[in-house]
């Protein structure tokens, strides 16, 4: 027996995996604690606010998939922070369970999961993560779809209601519904096409009827406010385009240093080859129709992701806002590597989460520390529960606005103002009041914390 046949060895495999699953749980953990600010952002704000309120809605810039999620775990005795990681877990828990029982791309999702980039993901208080188990539902019953074992009226239901459930959580599912509705398109001939084509065009229609009747019911200036034709040069799009690819693609590293420097030559580097393998699979080997769907679906929803920077205003592509849509392609991917190097495959995922927990350490705070701070500090100025509001210079006020964010772990009730006479309240917070009275512990190894 040489040495490639040893590393096909099932009760190896079955130890590895063990092993990534044990890792890539405390891996989770490791990322948001050994965070200052428990990898939270200013979106994540809006949503444990909105979770904090249901069943009051106070705005529609988010779906409420998950804020909803949020308030039923709340609902155990964990405030909306804590709630927030367990939605995270408990995604990528669904996600390993669905794919064991099924025996559907168990092995591929389980070291997917393990790459820095998702863990980072499902550590984030962001709503990327509890899309992803709905999406790889879609992806397992158009699967079933394409082998006919679910046919008619209950193959559009199925497909249809998780569209539509993936929109409840992102509006970028909307790109979910073009992808199948184009790969119906291009399997035309089949007899199955019809499927993908009804059950996007029902995902459309429900868009259309959600925006009427809920999006202009509780914010009418909603689509006015945030459509606006030509936000950014195609210049300034196309290189964010390529940087995003290139760290959501790259398995080790996904996050390149703001302020420049040699070490994004290797971070895109890296991206890049692996792209490279990537288009090497697609164009040398033959494909089937499942593997069809999910290239079109990923190419589709990152193109859509794209365009759509044109006159909606979203932050630039990276590895966050591309994980449903990369999702798909990283399974065709470690499906083809599995099929050639076996266990050796485990090095990719098994690197990554090494790679993480270095730039973690190195990057580390301390978010138990700081939120003990906080606590003292809300409990001194009598706000620990009620409204928060936050003076800012500017949405880009990107250095001050982590102390908001530190609070809306501990208060998720917290507004932000950018008018300089609010600072004149002496109920209104501001960064050197705040910072003035903490010793919040920051992250020294980035010039600013933009993840």
């Amino acid at each position: 027996m040489n040495f490639a046949t040893k590393l096909h060895n099932p009760n190896l495999t079955k130890c590895i995996n063990i092993f990534l699953i044990i890792a890539t749980y405390a891996m989770i953990v490791i990322r948001f604690l050994l965070n200052e600010k428990g990898r939270v952002n200013p979106d994540s704000i809006r949503y444990m606010r909105q979770a904090h309120m249901l069943p009051v809605i106070d705005n529609t810039t988010a779906p409420l998939g998950y804020p909803f999620a949020i308030w039923l775990c709340t609902n155990f005795g964990l405030d909306e922070f804590w709630s927030s990681k367990v939605v995270g877990l408990l995604a990528y828990t669904a996600m390993l369970i669905f794919a064991w029982k099924k025996d559907f791309y168990f092995k591929e999702i389980l070291m997917i999961s393990a790459l820095f980039s998702f863990v980072s993901v499902f550590s984030y208080t962001m709503s990327e993560a509890p899309i992803l188990p709905f999406v790889f539902l879609l992806f397992y019953y158009s699967k079933q779809v394409i082998e006919e074992n679910l046919k008619g009226l209950k193959a559009i239901f199925t497909l249809s209601l998780l569209l539509i459930i993936c929109y409840n959580i992102r509006y970028s599912a909307l790109f979910l519904m073009a992808g199948l509705g184009w790969f119906g398109l291009l399997k035309i001939k089949t007899t199955y096409y019809k499927f993908f084509i009804l059950s996007a065009l029902f995902g459309v229609l429900f868009v259309v009827f959600f925006k009427f009747l809920y999006v202009d019911y509780f914010n009418e200036d909603y689509v006015k406010d945030f459509l606006n034709i030509g936000l950014k040069p195609t210049s300034k799009l196309l290189t964010e385009l390529w940087q995003g690819l290139a760290t959501t693609f790259d398995p080790f590293v996904h996050i390149a240093d703001p302020s420049g420097g040699i070490v994004n030559y290797a971070i895109y580097g890296i991206g890049l080859i692996n792209i490279g393998f990537i288009l090497y699979f697609v164009i040398k080997t033959k494909h089937s129709d499942f593997d069809l769907l999910l290239l079109w679906t990923g190419c589709v929803g990152i193109a859509c992701s794209y365009f759509v920077q044109y006159f909606y205003s979203v932050n630039p592509i990276d590895y966050r806002l591309l994980a449903p849509f990369s999702l798909p392609i990283w399974m065709y991917y470690f499906r083809r590597l599995w099929t050639i190097f076996g266990n050796l495959t485990y090095l990719i995922p098994v690197g990554s989460l090494i790679t993480g927990f270095v730039f973690t350490w190195l990057s580390k705070g301390n978010y138990l520390e700081n939120r003990e701070e906080i606590q003292t500090f809300l409990k001194s100025e009598n706000k620990e529960t009620g409204t928060i509001i936050f003076w800012l210079k500017s949405e880009e006020d990107l250095g001050n606005v982590r102390s908001a964010e530190i609070i809306s772990t501990v208060n998720p009730m917290i507004y932000t103002t950018f008018s300089a006479k609010d600072t004149l309240d002496p109920k209104v917070l501001t960064p050197y009041r705040v910072d003035s009275k903490l010793k919040i512990k920051r992250n020294q190894f980035q010039k600013f914390d933009k993840k």
